[in-house]
């Protein structure tokens, strides 16, 4: 079996290439890093280390990669490909979506068997934003010949990926733990085995939620909590048994919003959280608070991570006392460096937290902003006093 697969970063050795190794494929990979690719081409292999106690080295073969410059290889591989996977970043859709629009017609156009293709980026839906991306460079005759011979199932991913400057070059960095969530109804291909340790679901946005909503939701929490209290690593604000216990008891309220509206099992949600801080407090990764919590903006949004579930279960009368706090202490997050955290701070000295709560949340319940605002309040007076 041969898979193809657009990205050889982080993810798409860490996770990707790795778990297609595991399912007996033999991967291409297609990448702009001219090093990248000669590096995989002179050994056939790849190496990534885990984080782990013994930093444990996987090493990845058989593999090649074509750069993606190589136009007319990479349609030749499309066409004779199994499988098509990306981890190519979100922006990056578009300057791909040409090459693979010729390789699927001409593919079709040899009566090769029907493929799917799974963009595996960091946003909700990406084969979907993909297939539009493809849609936009050929006619509507021929989108519709594509759309009868390619599936485009939507995926999950999670597993921490980091890269480090070595002697050797660049290696990335895993964490063990890993995650890959296929929509099974998106699929075409029904011939093709299923991908060792990916998990296939008939619904993807439980899933997608429940890494927002708890793990997503729960780094940020933590790391606008450690600010307020000094530390500069998730890890090393999780040792004060303090912060892991408001972590904790932050995640089993957000728990509800997946045992009331998706029916998860009260058991299964624990196991999830418990893991989630288990990777948080791993102390062989190093997460700086101040990337961990950048983009407040964003992390305050209506449908996003510390909101959602906080104003879905204050509409449904469940607790949201730790919640409340958390959205608290993002309004405290103040980073020079990061723009959308000036921006916070300049607008609510010109305007007041009232209206910031407002302004970046789009809140409408005037009960659970004035929740958020007396939060806000106590925090901004207990740490002034201590500092």
């Amino acid at each position: 079996m041969k898979a193809l697969h657009f990205g050889a970063g982080n993810i798409g050795k860490g996770l990707i290439g790795y778990l297609l190794n595991k399912s007996g494929f033999e991967i291409c990979f297609v990448d702009a890093n001219e090093y990248t690719v000669n590096s995989m081409n002179r050994s056939n292999s790849y190496f990534f280390e885990l984080l782990d106690e013994d930093h444990t080295a996987e090493i990845i073969s058989p593999v090649r990669a074509l750069h993606s410059s190589s136009q007319e290889q990479v349609i030749n591989e499309i066409v004779e490909a199994d499988l098509i996977t990306t981890s190519v970043g979100v922006d990056n859709l578009s300057k791909i979506a040409p090459v693979l629009s010729k390789g699927l017609l001409k593919r079709i156009q040899l009566g090769r068997r029907n493929i799917d293709i799974i963009a595996n980026e960091n946003m909700i839906n990406a084969s979907s934003k993909l297939k539009e991306e493809i849609q936009r460079n050929i006619p509507n005759s021929d989108m519709e010949t594509i759309c009868k011979h390619v599936g485009f199932p939507n995926s999950a991913i999670d597993r921490l990926s980091l890269s480090e400057e070595r002697s050797e070059g660049v290696v990335t960095l895993v964490e063990p733990y890993y995650e890959w969530m296929i929509e099974k109804p998106g699929l075409l291909n029904s011939d093709l085995p299923s991908i060792n340790n990916a998990t296939y679901v008939a619904e993807l946005k439980p899933y997608i939620e429940r890494k927002l909503y708890i793990v997503n939701m729960g780094h940020a929490a933590t790391a606008y909590t450690a600010f307020l209290e000094g530390y500069t690593t998730i890890q090393s604000a999780l040792m004060n048994p303090e912060i892991e216990k408001f972590l904790r008891e932050t995640l089993k309220e957000s728990a509800s919003y997946f045992t009331q509206i998706y029916n998860f099992e009260d058991a299964e949600i624990i196991g999830f959280i418990d893991q989630t801080i288990k990777r948080f407090k791993n102390d062989n990764i190093s997460d700086d608070i101040l990337r961990v919590g950048r983009s407040p903006i964003r992390k305050l949004g209506f449908d996003e991570r510390l909101i959602k579930p906080t104003r879905v279960l204050f509409e449904l009368g469940l607790p949201t006392e730790k919640l409340t706090t958390a959205v608290a202490t993002a309004f405290l997050f103040h980073n020079t460096h990061d723009e959308e955290s000036v921006t916070i701070q300049s607008y609510i000295r010109e305007q007041g937290i009232e209206q910031a709560i407002d302004h970046f949340t789009g809140l409408e319940d005037a009960t659970l902003k004035r929740k958020i605002k007396d939060k806000y309040i106590r925090l901004k007076e207990n740490y002034s006093s201590k500092s």
